[in-house]
C-alpha cells in the first residue's frame, strides 16, 4: 500500500505517542517550514486523515455536521500499528545456515 509522506508522518507521530493518539495541531508541524497558507494546511491534513480512515489504518475522533466531518484527533487501529511499526524498519535476517547440521553431514 502506497502512502504519501504526510500519511507516513501521521502514522509515525501516532505510533510514538503513549496512547497511540495524536491531535491535528501536532500534525501541522509537518508543514512548519513550507510556505503554504494555514487554511490549505488544515484541508490537506484532513484529506490525508480521511484517506487513512478509509484504508482502515486510523480512527478519527471529532464531530459531524450534516455537511462534513470535523476530525480533532487520530488514533491507530491494530492494522495501523503493524503498518507504522514497519515504517520504522525491520532488521534484516541474514541467511546463515545451522553449523551443527553441516558438521553432522560431513562425518
Amino acid at each position: 500500500m502506497k502512502l504519501s509522506d504526510l500519511q507516513k508522518y501521521i502514522l509515525k507521530q501516532s505510533w510514538q505517542s503513549k496512547d497511540k493518539t495524536v491531535s491535528k495541531a501536532v500534525l501541522e508541524k509537518f508543514y512548519f517550514d513550507h510556505k503554504v497558507k494555514p487554511k490549505e494546511i488544515i484541508n490537506i491534513i484532513t484529506k490525508s486523515v480521511e484517506r487513512l480512515i478509509k484504508k482502515g489504518l486510523v480512527i478519527g475522533y471529532g464531530w459531524r455536521t450534516p455537511e462534513k466531518w470535523y476530525i480533532r484527533q487520530v488514533k491507530l487501529t491494530s492494522q495501523g500499528k503493524k503498518f507504522a511499526k514497519n515504517l520504522f524498519g525491520i532488521q534484516q535476517e541474514l541467511p546463515f545456515k545451522n553449523l551443527k547440521s553441516k558438521k553432522r553431514k560431513s562425518k
